[in-house]
């Protein structure tokens, strides 16, 4: 079963798909097909966008599902007529807000990525620039880490470093065991005196396998033996230094990351 939904904002759209792709996931045996339609921030583009969802609810006979984060309340009643079930994301919240707080919102398109900190926007920047220079152990000066992921090549180090620096600002570097490193089955000496820092990532040998065959077809890196002996090795590694590991496996980069922070004890709020 097919279901069509779209992602309508007047600013990025991230807001409204972070939240729709959350709630999608609870419903199995559904394929959703997901588009993203951002900045409908004026009549003529709700009217627009109103306009394709209706053609898509026409064309299939499927009624189209809607997820708005659009704030001014015109342009919701423009999006509504396009016949869909609208899920407006702040609705719920306006209201008693207002009634909480003694005052009523000012609907303003783009407040939740704004630029409305300077100082957090240069703390995230220069943790992804850290992150990239101490990517895959290029730098291995690790005295400003606020974490160091470690694990055999390609089971996520990097694509998480990289989230945790542009979504929370950590300093986050990698370090890739090398076969040598699994062969002494010791902590390298340039991480033992980071050892508090640590955080082990695994995954399940065969996904490991396409993962590296995509990168590298028919090499020996690639071989389902090669990948399990190395994940192996590691583990070995992890439960004998004592280090906190995570299977990446079916975990997207979302929940990884909050649980490193987590269980590392380092408390940074999303930007």
């Amino acid at each position: 079963m097919h279901r069509p939904i779209f992602f309508v904002s007047d600013g990025t759209g991230i807001t409204a798909e972070t939240i729709g792709h959350s709630v999608l996931t609870q419903f199995d045996g559904i394929e959703f097909d997901t588009v993203r339609i951002p900045f409908v921030d004026d009549e003529e583009k709700a009217h627009g966008a109103a306009a394709r969802i209706r053609n898509v609810f026409t064309v299939s006979g499927i009624r189209p599902i809607v997820v708005n984060t659009v704030v001014d309340p015109v342009l919701t009643e423009i999006l509504a007529t396009c016949g869909a079930l609208m899920l407006d994301v702040f609705a719920p919240f306006i209201a008693p807000l207002e009634h909480e707080l003694g005052t009523k919102r000012s609907p303003r398109v783009g407040k939740a990525h704004g630029l409305t900190d300077f100082a957090e926007y240069e703390s995230r920047i220069n943790a992804t620039n850290y992150a990239l220079t101490h990517d895959d152990g290029i730098d291995v000066n690790y005295a400003d880490a606020d974490v160091i992921l470690v694990g055999v090549s390609r089971v996520g180090k990097t694509p998480t470093c990289l989230y945790m620096a542009l979504h929370y600002g950590v300093k986050a570097a990698n370090y890739p065991l090398t076969e040598e490193d699994l062969e002494k089955l010791e902590l390298p000496k340039r991480l033992v005196p980071f050892r508090k820092r640590l955080y082990g990532l695994s995954i399940e040998a065969q996904r490991l396998a396409q993962v590296r065959e995509a990168r590298k077809p028919g090499s020996r890196y690639a071989k389902i033996e090669q990948c399990r002996h190395e994940l192996s090795e590691a583990d070995k590694l992890f439960r004998r230094e004592n280090i906190p590991v995570q299977n990446t496996t079916h975990t997207s980069i979302e929940e990884i990351a909050s649980k490193i922070l987590a269980q590392l004890g380092i408390e940074k709020h999303m930007f």
